[in-house]
């Protein structure tokens, strides 16, 4: 499979080099879902930097997964959308309605490590 999931503390990194079959993206979806539990994990970011292209299904699983994710008690954040790829979506009517997204890999951590430091606020 042309993506992998990498444990960084408590935060799962996804990335997907390149573009997946339907099934192959659907277990990449079961697997973090299953990882965010096993590993009691508090974010995961989904890096997308690796796509040229993003159809349909692609963006609707990605706003799947980061439901899931946040079901399961943790931040997501999808990073790394190419321009080309975005600006294909906008005239394709593909919207990732209510993912938060980050520009790459970097901005992506920073705004998990903000949105963890804010939950602990609220919280304590």
């Amino acid at each position: 499979m042309s993506a992998r999931i990498l444990k960084q503390g408590d935060i799962l990194i996804g990335s997907i080099h390149a573009a997946l079959p339907d099934a192959d993206i659907l277990r990449f979806q079961t697997e973090l879902a299953e990882r965010v539990g096993k590993h009691r994990s508090r974010a995961v970011i989904v890096d997308v930097s690796g796509l040229d292209v993003i159809d349909s299904f692609t963006a609707r699983t990605l706003q799947d997964i980061t439901r899931t994710v946040r079901l399961k008690g943790a931040e997501a954040v999808v990073v790394g959308i190419q321009p080309a790829v975005a600006f294909a979506m906008v005239q394709l009517g593909l919207f990732l309605e209510g993912v938060r997204t980050a520009l790459d890999l970097d901005d992506g951590l920073e705004l998990v490590r903000d949105g963890l430091l804010d939950r602990h606020a609220r919280v304590g």
